[in-house]
């Protein structure tokens, strides 16, 4: 039965990590496996119009994705010609959401796989042997979840994974935490180890070559019973410190990396010195740690010297935010990472993470201690570091504030002056800037607190009509500096800006360029994009 066509379609969202789902999929199908011919597209490539397809797999990332995970879920359908047994669709939100997408009414006859694809090919794809799909007698083949991932695919497409020359793997599955803000336990369950990573780098190695770096996904690593064993598996790959990989296609070897991309415990990392003893012996750059609330302040500050004293001095962590927390919690936890910069000599960088909840399908959740506007501007502060908080002093406390107050007076700013603060700080649009900082000073914090209700009751298009609900002649005055900027007027102040170079992240920045995120989880949540969003491109990184 082989020479099927299979066309596999990932969503048009911009990811950092290519689908490792649809490259153990291509595996199965591919010429080590059914030896199917198989296509890779990214987004609706409508040259697969032309084409009869015998089966279409569909993945899907995060849940917030929803519209356009359900566009390209329609266009399959359309490739398909409405033949809806032969479109799968799998991944994180298909398995966090499964009912809402199994009970939409257009996708009736659509696959949705949930969870991993842990049994046999048959079994986990839901093949009806009955109908005599293709393959539904794949009863006793090693599961899809089990294989290789097919590299090959990726050169199909014109999209470049900002993480891509890596081994992709997991040492471990799950975890033992059960965080209500997580989907891990849904998607893989309690934590247990996994196969041999040796014979994956080996059969990797054997298919497409060596790679430089290797990223492995585990949730809870540092969890495992086998974590000395699996830092020595490490080693024994090679990814040593100061570790380098010399191709025969390339004159200067590159340096290689270890990444535990989802990042490690605090929690467990501060009671034995021995983790982090370990974690030394390996290239690992950086260590991420998690640091989800002020309440593992202790555990993470203990985990951060601990690394320090091994040598371990980029580190980079994640912090969750519009939760349980509060701006001020989520301020101190980044000011925590300045000052623990300056005393201990470390480069810690962060990444903070908006909380949604997993099924919800947008990115409008507002937390209890959060209010709209301020999560706003928080995006529009971080869509100018592309998702990276740097732990530099001098970039942290001008883009933050030094202080809790300071931080959320930032956050109450005009949105136009927090995009623009280069314009609105420094050239010609300081005159403004100061008037309103003069007329803000004298709103009291009742007054505050009513202004910052008033820009979070309505769409930022709406806010020249909020003079008319406003009670304080005060709070009507400065409302004036929030209607945004005519589009036309911001192109030419992005052109002032970037005339002057001032648009530039500073030195003093200090993030890999792999690690800036360029994903939609800093878009707009129930919005259509902002002007800031619209032009972002051409701000080249404007610094916050």
């Amino acid at each position: 039965m082989a020479n099927k066509n299979i066309l596999l379609i990932e969503p048009g969202y911009k990811n950092k990590y290519p689908p490792l789902g649809l490259m153990k999929i291509a595996q199965y199908h591919g010429p080590h496996g059914k030896r199917d011919r198989v296509r890779f597209i990214k987004g609706e490539d409508r040259s697969v119009l032309d084409q009869a397809w015998d089966r279409i797999y569909v993945t899907t990332l995060f849940s917030f994705e929803y519209p356009k995970i359900a566009q390209t879920i329609d266009f399959a359908l359309n490739v398909a010609n409405g033949q809806a047994d032969k479109v799968f669709v799998g991944g994180i939100a298909a398995s966090l959401m499964h009912e809402r997408f199994v009970a939409e009414p257009r996708w009736h006859g659509v696959r949705f796989i949930k969870g991993l694809l842990t049994d046999s090919p048959a079994a986990s794809l839901q093949l009806d042997d009955f109908s005599e799909e293709l393959y539904a007698d794949d009863h006793h083949n090693r599961p899809i979840e089990d294989l290789i991932p097919d590299y090959s695919i990726l050169d199909q497409i014109d999209y470049k994974y900002p993480v891509r020359d890596a081994y992709f793997s997991y040492t471990s599955r799950g975890c033992i935490r059960k965080c209500h803000f997580c989907g891990v336990p849904k998607l893989e369950g309690m934590q247990r180890d996994t196969d041999s990573l040796t014979a994956v780098v080996r059969a990797i190695d054997e298919l497409y070559g060596p790679k430089k770096d290797l990223m492995l996904m585990d949730n809870n690593v540092v969890a495992s019973p086998r974590f000395k064993e699996i830092i020595a598996e490490i080693r024994d790959l090679g990814f040593v410190p100061g570790a380098k990989l010399q191709r025969a296609n390339e004159r200067v070897p590159v340096q290689r990396r270890v990444d535990f991309n989802q990042g490690v415990d605090a929690r467990i990392l501060c009671k034995d010195k021995m983790y982090l003893r370990e974690l030394a012996t390996i290239c690992l750059k950086p260590l991420r740690i998690a640091f989800d609330h002020l309440g593992v302040k202790g555990p993470y500050e203990q985990a951060i010297r601990f690394a320090h004293e091994f040598g371990l001095t980029e580190l980079s962590n994640y912090m969750l935010y519009n939760f349980h927390d509060s701006p001020t919690d989520l301020f101190e936890r980044m000011r925590l990472n300045v000052t623990l910069n300056e005393e201990l000599g470390v480069r810690i960088w962060s990444f903070p993470m908006r909380y949604q909840p997993t099924a919800r399908p947008d990115r409008g959740h507002v937390g209890q201690k959060w209010t709209r506007y301020q999560l706003r501007s928080m995006q529009i502060v971080l869509q100018a570091t592309h998702g990276v908080v740097s732990g530099a002093p001098d970039f942290f406390k001008r883009a933050f504030g030094d202080t809790a107050e300071e931080y959320e007076r930032i956050l109450l700013r005009p949105h136009d002056f927090i995009f623009n603060r280069e314009w609105y700080e420094r050239l010609g649009g300081q005159a403004e800037f100061d008037e309103y900082q003069s007329q803000f000073s004298r709103l009291d914090s009742y007054e505050r607190a009513e202004l910052l209700e008033l820009l979070s009751s309505c769409d930022p298009r709406d806010f020249a009509n909020l003079t008319t609900q406003a009670t304080s002649a005060r709070v009507k005055n400065v409302l004036r500096f929030y209607v945004p900027v005519p589009k036309d007027q911001l192109y030419r102040i992005w052109e002032k800006q970037q005339e002057n170079r001032l648009a530039k992240l500073p030195a003093g920045f200090g993030v890999p360029e792999d690690e800036l995120v360029e994903d939609a989880g800093l878009d707009a949540e129930d919005q259509e994009p902002s002007p800031q969003e619209a032009g972002r491109k051409d701000v080249e990184r404007t610094a916050a």
